[in-house]
């Protein structure tokens, strides 16, 4: 199992720029791929960026050019820097991490953990 905490969220105005990080223990070599995902008010989660464990960013494009996703393996964390933000970015950030799982011979994949979430409050 894998264990995810957030922090780095808060008040912001538009036009300035926020650093999430989400520190993760537990199964480390079980993590193949970790984002970052939000949910604003009254809005569906979405994905906002993933990187995989070979260190291959996407972004929405929504966030591209503005935001970038990095990790740092030997501290087990993963970032999200935020730049250029925007009322619309306004929600709460949520950390994932996807992960493979060995049960007896069969390998399961897929397999999600989520962070309880750090709020980005974009103010006009």
């Amino acid at each position: 199992q894998v264990q995810l905490v957030e922090s780095g969220g808060g008040l912001v105005q538009a036009g300035g720029s926020l650093r999430l990080s989400c520190a993760a223990s537990g199964s480390m070599f079980s993590i193949t791929a970790m984002a970052w995902y939000r949910q604003g008010p009254g809005k569906q989660r979405e994905l906002v960026a993933t990187v995989t464990s070979g260190g291959t960013a996407n972004y929405a494009d929504s966030v591209k050019g503005r935001f970038t996703i990095s990790r740092d393996n030997a501290k087990n964390t993963v970032y999200l820097q935020m730049n250029s933000l925007k009322p619309e970015d306004t929600g709460v950030y949520y950390c994932n991490a996807e992960t493979k799982e060995k049960v007896g011979l069969i390998w399961y994949y897929g397999i999600n953990y989520w962070g309880s979430g750090t709020l980005v409050t974009v103010s006009s």
